[in-house]
């Protein structure tokens, strides 16, 4: 099975180191430089991304067990600037959820650890573009 459908986002500059992202449905998130607003900066919405991509595939799985009573989720990584280039290393995404007693949220603990394993390994697109790497190509206009 394969989902090839084009994903994209549109990004206008809104001020002096500050943009607005927009995607195909009309949401909209801001981003900018990290200084005085509280804005997300690029590689703070990475890790938001891989985060919250493996936090809605761990949900679906753990969820037909039962509800969760708190899940939190934290992605962390070093930013380096060496011969590579500024990147991430040693992104590390911590998963925190718990479940109600009984025979139920016994079944989702039980099912949390291939749940997060799944998302890693095959589901998340996010990380998975991270970890297996892609092409990126730039373009300009005008």
């Amino acid at each position: 099975m394969s989902d090839e459908t084009p994903r994209s986002v549109d990004i206008a500059k809104i001020g002096p180191g500050r943009f607005k992202a927009t995607n195909e449905r009309g949401g909209e998130t801001f981003f900018g430089l990290g200084g005085e607003d509280p804005d997300f900066t690029p590689v703070e919405l990475l890790l938001a991304a891989i985060a919250g991509c493996s936090a809605l595939d761990v949900e679906a799985l753990t969820s037909k067990r039962a509800t969760s009573t708190g899940f939190t989720v934290r992605a962390e990584g070093d930013k380096v600037r060496d011969e590579g280039g500024n990147r991430l290393t040693n992104i590390r995404v911590t998963f925190d959820v718990t479940f109600p007693g009984g025979a139920e949220g016994d079944a989702a603990r039980d099912r949390l650890p291939g749940a997060i394993d799944m998302s890693r390994d095959r589901l998340c697109t996010v990380s998975r573009t991270v970890q297996l790497g892609a092409d990126v190509t730039y373009h300009q206009t005008s």
